[in-house]
């Protein structure tokens, strides 16, 4: 079976999240669809699999272009996609989720489903009682059962996402000896979509890399980290010729945190940054760089070590604490956490006033934001809604927002999505509350951003952190072999 990709694109108001991608998938083979979050992998592989349809560009199957107009039309020319959350029925039995979409209307034959359930978990070592229900299970068991019931389906080319988060080693062992089954025995294409790239080595034949939406390269696999590492994040320019921070006392220091999230664990974590410091936090998605940013806006307190702002102790502090005592957090979900959908410019401005009086002062807070508007070059009204807003401009109003003489600002992707022209007014405006004395960690999938604006970089590994003292001093393969686990 081949399956090809052709010229496919897709857009999102003004993200281009595909442009013009050509691929192709062959039976017998496992390949790999790597790329930074927003890179566009999984949007691609929705289009594959019938859950969204491209604006332009056809797929190909043996030939014969298809129309695909949901999940059902992809797996009846046998695409089936196994997504990183299993769309399943958690109050229902394994049984009854392996039945649930299959032909034979409201009376289908339980006990042929149920033997050629039996058949198929026997075949790969599957532990799943028919019995059972769903909400015991855990993830990797889901995606057993998913895979069983997508096979059963007669699929030939399974598309997974994220496969190996939040599953036991056990689990994974399991998992990877399926696929190579697949591949090897029944000639199936066997497509991965992650950012695990010690996965990718382990498991896949050949990688196709995407990054900014664009298909940049591919690589046979095995070859080192460091050359798809190269590929997902480009080339890595020089540092912007800056002063260097002159450290005295530290502003915020983090001592060995441990941060237990759903999926990651952050260990034994450290770092002293000091007034005016930049720190980038590099890494690829789900390092660990987030829940580590967010412990230190108090966000996600830690189970073990130690947070201190100026010496005083705020390791079990709220976020509510943290903004009392100078420190800022803005999130990459502009329009999910930072801003509100439905208010305006002015009304923003007004939830961000302290003010001693039980009323707003609407007049006062039209003029501080028109002032505003002017002094960060937002293309918008006092009375505009926020969503009316281009990303770029959300982002500088998002600036805007924030309060002078900070003494940390934490920020996620702060330029994530932006064209070239917002990007350096975003970072012009970071740079002169650095000159005002305000320390900045940001995290970004952008190496020449973290290179270019950092001081220092932490580099950040399956819950790791690896300090980077000299950006200035770090070449592309050695920034490309941290990031890829290789210390």
């Amino acid at each position: 079976m081949l399956v090809e990709l052709q010229n496919i694109s897709k857009t999102f108001g003004r993200v281009r999240a595909n442009q013009d991608i050509s691929l192709k998938f062959e039976g017998g083979h496992i390949y790999a669809i790597l790329g930074e979050n927003g890179a566009g992998k999984s949007t691609l592989m929705k289009i594959m699999s019938g859950y969204q349809s491209a604006d332009r560009g056809q797929i190909v199957v043996d030939g014969q272009a298809l129309d695909l107009k949901a999940p059902t039309d992809a797996i009846a020319h046998g695409i089936g996609m196994l997504y990183q959350d299993p769309l399943d029925f958690p109050p229902f039995t394994i049984l009854e989720n392996f039945i649930a979409g299959r032909p034979g209307g409201i009376f289908p034959d339980r006990a042929a489903a149920r033997q050629q359930l039996a058949a198929i978990t026997e075949r790969f070592g599957f532990g799943l009682d028919p019995n059972r229900y769903v909400d015991t299970l855990t993830i990797g068991e889901r995606q057993q059962l998913e895979i069983v019931r997508l096979l059963s389906l007669n699929v030939r080319v399974l598309v997974l996402d994220e496969p190996t988060t939040g599953i036991s080693a056990e689990q994974k062992t399991i998992l990877f000896n399926v696929l190579k089954a697949l591949a090897r025995d029944d000639r199936m294409a066997i497509i991965l979509v992650s950012h695990k790239l010690e996965d990718v080595i382990e498991l896949c034949d050949l990688a196709y890399v995407l990054r900014r939406g664009r298909f940049v390269g591919e690589k046979t696999v095995p070859c080192p980290i460091s050359e798809l590492v190269a590929l997902m994040f480009g080339k890595v320019v020089e540092r912007q010729n800056r002063p260097n921070v002159m450290c005295g006392d530290s502003v915020l220091t983090v001592e060995a945190v441990r941060i237990a999230a759903q999926r990651l664990t952050v260990e034994n974590v450290s770092l002293r940054v000091c007034s005016s410091e930049v720190i980038g936090l590099a890494g690829l998605d789900g390092s660990g760089q987030g829940e580590f940013i967010r412990a230190c806006a108090g966000l996600f307190p830690p189970q073990s070590g130690t947070i201190k702002l100026n010496g005083r102790s705020m390791t079990r502090a709220s976020y509510h604490d943290f903004s009392q005592a100078g420190v800022a957090f803005l999130p990459a979900g502009r329009m999910e956490e930072g801003l509100i959908k439905g208010m305006t410019l002015t009304e923003h401005f007004a939830l961000t006033q302290r003010s001693p009086r039980p009323w707003i002062n609407w007049f006062e807070a039209r003029q501080i934001t028109a002032e505003r508007i002017k002094n960060f070059n937002v293309k918008g009204r006092p009375g505009s809604p926020i969503q009316t807003l281009s990303g770029g401009n959300q982002q500088r109003f998002a600036l805007s927002l924030l309060r002078q003489n900070l003494k940390v600002l934490l920020l996620e992707h702060p330029t994530r999505g932006l064209d070239v022209e917002s990007a350096n007014t975003i970072w012009e405006q970071l740079l002169k509350r650095r000159e005002q004395g305000t320390a900045i960690i940001f995290i970004s999938a952008e190496l020449d951003e973290i290179v270019s604006y950092s001081d220092r970089i932490l580099v950040f590994f399956g819950g790791r952190a690896t300090m980077v003292d000299d950006p200035a001093e770090m070449t592309a393969d050695r920034l490309g072999e941290l990031i890829g686990g290789r210390e």
